[in-house]
């Protein structure tokens, strides 16, 4: 059981993190390319304001810098199973937050479904994984 659940541990860290870290992309990506995106997703034109620029590029750069942990915790589940826990902890606050700006926020259905949940989720199955590691002895 206990193999079983590091394995699965190391996937959802791995595919999450390597996700999260593909955000540095974002984080640099012309302005065009961010509105094209904002345009395809059916919210119309993105504001060009400072503050709509800052914010996009910032979160990029935290979800790469986010990801980039997880895919160093995925190598060694052991010694890292207190930050395991803690990530897990912190991604499901994360998620309920998410969930409700979204929802108050006026995002679309699909935005707000799909990312607070998604994060909630993946918040418990780290939250399971850092609980299943027990110290070698």
């Amino acid at each position: 059981m206990k193999q079983h659940r590091d394995r699965c541990a190391k996937l959802v860290l791995r595919v999450v993190g390597t996700a999260a870290a593909v955000a540095a992309f974002c984080a640099v990506m012309p302005f065009a390319w961010m509105d094209a995106v904002h345009k395809a997703l059916g919210m119309g034109a993105l504001p060009g304001k400072p503050i709509v620029q800052y914010l996009a590029r910032s979160t990029s750069a935290f979800y790469a810098i986010f990801g980039g942990l997880l895919l160093l915790v995925s190598f060694d589940l052991v010694r890292y199973r207190q930050v395991l826990r803690y990530i897990g902890v912190t991604t499901i606050a994360l998620g309920s937050l998410l969930f409700v700006t979204d929802r108050s926020g006026g995002m679309p259905t699909f935005w707000w479904v799909g990312e607070g949940p998604i994060d909630i989720l993946i918040g418990v199955l780290i939250l399971w994984a850092g609980c299943g590691c027990k110290e070698e002895s």
